[in-house]
């Protein structure tokens, strides 16, 4: 059966390694802090001016001076730290971060990517997410396979407003895991959800996609 955001969150934590310094964007992305594997220590890094942070509070431990740039109450960890976001952003620019994992609206076929704004509705701003993914050396996305409306939003070419081209190195969602493969430009179907085919999706990815023989599934534990 398809995953919920928790375990799309687990599986993304799977792609830390210790010692990498990383950063999360707003919503499913925030969940992936609570799944960092035991004994291993990654430095989470928040555009706010924050790098060290841990998982959500318990209620009784909420202070709401300590936030992420979702504005969400966090934790942090032994030897975090607090800085500006001028200097937030250079670790992101300067090539620092190891790792940023995004939510996003539509993914090209090509890797590209639109998750900062939808024409029409009022944003505040574009957040750092073009930064991020100029900057930083890997980049995975985490959303649901399909929109609102049932729509793919892995798709040929976006059609919102672009954050990046040709930068997004994985995409995780309820049904699968993609992974670009850099020498043909496309996206390679790698892991499948627990008891979702193949056929379910190539019938919610409108985007070409490579499809190898043998295709290993989705470990949610």
């Amino acid at each position: 059966m398809p995953l919920d955001r928790n375990q799309i969150a687990r599986r993304a934590a799977q792609e830390l390694r210790d010692g990498f310094y990383v950063n999360l964007g707003i919503g499913m992305p925030t969940l992936v802090a609570n799944y960092v594997p035991a004994g291993m220590q990654v430095w989470l890094q928040s555009e706010n001016g924050l790098l060290g942070m841990g998982p959500f509070p318990e209620e009784d431990a909420v202070d709401p001076d300590l936030i992420n740039a979702g504005k969400q109450t966090v934790t942090g960890v032994p030897g975090h730290s607090f800085f500006s976001s001028a200097d937030s952003f250079a670790m992101i620019r300067g090539g620092h971060i190891d790792l940023a994992i995004l939510g996003a609206m539509e993914i090209s076929q090509e890797g590209d990517i639109a998750n900062w704004m939808i024409p029409g509705k009022l944003v505040k701003g574009m957040g750092g997410a073009m930064d991020l993914v100029a900057g930083v050396k890997r980049v995975i996305v985490v959303m649901e396979h399909v929109n609102k409306k049932g729509e793919s939003k892995i798709i040929p070419k976006c059609t919102l407003p672009l954050t990046g081209q040709k930068c997004i190195d994985m995409v995780i969602t309820e049904l699968c895991v993609l992974e670009m493969n850099k020498a043909r430009r496309r996206f390679e179907l790698k892991e499948l959800a627990p008891g979702v085919t193949v056929e379910e999706v190539l019938a919610k990815t409108t985007a070409e996609i490579l499809v190898p023989a043998s295709v290993g599934t989705v470990s949610c534990s």
